[in-house]
């Protein structure tokens, strides 16, 4: 006895072309790609039973995707829709529940975590989660921010922004700033290197072995760092790198020095100084905008690939890494690419602003 015959499956060319393409797909869902597959085989003349042999599939399963594709051709692959189990919290249960976690805390803890608001609203935690989820609120984080308060805010974000991003012809633009305390940290116990399947281990305890403070310049155009290590970070050893300056770069070019407001960069012999060489102009950032110094850049650069898992046990060992790292920097400086205009900054800072004040705001004020 024969069975049913199978539906015959003629593709037309773009078809065709649209199931190798989900074929090809690498982030295409695997259910659709079997289905596509399916397809394709049945067009090439094979029966629902030698295609589930050589796929792998049910029998009954390709000759359901032979007859719903037959039927509604490339929409018949898609899954039906699906009512699912019926809601069993009500819109505002959850409105109750978004409320709670936005404007309560819980007594013993400065945040709500799944668990805690389950407990206190009766819910599963699972409910809470997909709540939480749905609505992007994620109560175990926290940002810091800080907004400036400088009353030439604008004014200097215009000022240094142009300067990067439409330097002066033939001129020389320096970031420049100092990168105080910089500890030799020594641990208690010998570093445990990196193995496989297991990380480089440290105590967590350490050994202080002195301080340091690296002064540095970096030029926007090349990229490449100037730098040197002084004990204490006074005015008078600013000065002296301001002359180690002078007298490493050339001399005609005008020297355009971006740094932040910080004391030492004001006294009266700095600004002396400064005041007899006309070719050198000085432009400062605005008070808590250190992100606009591009050394600032660099710095964390510097904690994070010599200074954070360094082992110093004395403050000429930090300091020879230093000028170890600046020397390998400059061996292939690449400047760092400014893509804010000062317009586009000033726009993100008035955007955040208005939205700390709304949520800020109390109702009926």
């Amino acid at each position: 006895m024969r069975g049913r015959a199978s539906v015959a499956i003629d593709l037309s060319d773009e078809e065709r072309s649209f199931l190798e393409a989900q074929l090809r797909r690498h982030k295409a869902e695997r259910s659709l790609s079997d289905r596509c597959r399916i397809v394709l085989r049945c067009a090439d003349g094979l029966t629902s039973k030698e295609v589930a042999a050589e796929l792998g599939h049910a029998e009954h399963t390709v000759g359901k995707w032979r007859r719903r594709f037959a039927e509604h051709r490339i929409e018949g692959l898609s899954d039906e829709y699906r009512a699912g189990r019926p809601r069993t919290i009500s819109d505002a249960q959850v409105a109750e529940i978004i409320k709670q976690t936005l404007e309560t805390t819980p007594k013993d803890a400065t945040h709500w975590s799944i668990r805690s608001m389950a407990a206190e609203t009766g819910y599963s935690h699972t409910t809470i989660r997909r709540i939480w989820n749905a609505f992007g609120l994620q109560p175990h984080r926290s940002e810091t921010f800080k907004l400036s308060t400088d009353p030439l805010f604008v004014d200097k974000v215009q000022d240094v922004v142009g300067l990067y991003m439409s330097p002066p012809n033939r001129a020389i633009v320096l970031c420049l700033d100092e990168k105080s305390q910089i500890q030799a940290l020594d641990r208690e116990q010998p570093v445990l290197p990196m193995a496989p399947g297991v990380a480089e281990r440290r105590t967590h305890t350490y050994l202080r072995n002195g301080t340091t403070s690296l002064f540095a310049a970096l030029g926007i155009a090349t990229g490449a760092v100037v730098g040197k290590c002084y004990k204490r970070h006074r005015a008078t050893e600013f000065l002296d790198f301001l002359k180690e300056l002078d007298r490493n770069l050339p001399e005609g070019p005008d020297v355009h020095l971006v740094m932040d407001n910080y004391a030492t960069h004001k006294t009266p012999k700095v600004k002396a100084w400064l005041a007899r060489r006309p070719p050198w102009q000085v432009h400062f950032t605005p008070t808590s905008a250190s992100w606009l110094n591009q050394i600032e850049r660099w710095f964390a650069e510097l904690t994070r690939k010599q200074i954070q898992r360094g082992v110093h046990r004395s403050v000429a060992e930090l300091e020879a890494d230093i000028m170890a790292f600046i020397d390998a920097h400059n061996d292939k400086p690449k400047p760092y690419r400014w893509v804010k205009s000062a317009d586009e900054i000033l726009t993100s800072v008035k955007r955040f602003c208005l939205k700390t004040m709304n949520r800020t705001s109390i109702p009926g004020d």
